[in-house]
């Protein structure tokens, strides 16, 4: 699989972080790379949401799941999160666990897109995602569907709590 930077975005307290434009029928699989994601409140999650330029309102059913490991080797859990579930719901979806705002604290992983422009089937998407803080090492994963058969050609980022305080945010079309 060939992978091809389309677009960057750079946080720096910023609200959000939307990609408005390269999502279309060019690649049937879009990636999304975000680098040490870092907010500017603690316990803060990042989200996502996607649309069609109607408003980030996308109807979508998820699922979610966390492994964890205490720094201190204290704890180490295995948890299915229904709170961070949606069913046919259209909010925006975490994709990862609480990233606090230590100064050596934050979130880096991958969403995958598939078929985002296809207006036959739904859209499906997974995201693994590692956040370390607060004396833990998580890794989280999430995946689900778009409930729509309208090609959806935007996507936006944003903590669940505050700004995102830095980090990046890279498009890749692969092919």
């Amino acid at each position: 699989m060939a992978k091809r930077l389309i677009a960057t975005a750079t946080a720096s307290a910023s609200s959000s972080l939307s990609f408005t434009s390269g999502i279309d029928s060019t690649y049937d699989v879009y990636e999304f790379h975000f680098v040490n994601c870092h907010p500017a409140t603690g316990g803060a999650r990042l989200t996502f949401q996607m649309d069609s330029g109607s408003g980030y309102a996308t109807t979508m059913t998820t699922t979610n799941f966390l492994s964890e490991h205490a720094e201190n080797n204290s704890s180490t859990a295995l948890v299915y999160r229904t709170i961070r579930d949606q069913a046919q719901g259209t909010a925006y979806q975490p994709i990862t666990g609480n990233i606090w705002n230590n100064s050596d604290d934050s979130g880096s992983g991958v969403l995958t897109v598939y078929q985002p422009s296809s207006s036959t089937y739904v859209k499906h998407f997974t995201s693994v995602a590692n956040v370390s803080g607060n004396g833990f090492a998580d890794s989280n994963y999430v995946a689900g569907y778009f409930n729509t058969t309208s090609a959806l050609t935007r996507i936006d980022f944003k903590m669940s709590s505050g700004n995102i305080d830095a980090g990046t945010i890279k498009m890749f079309g692969v092919s």
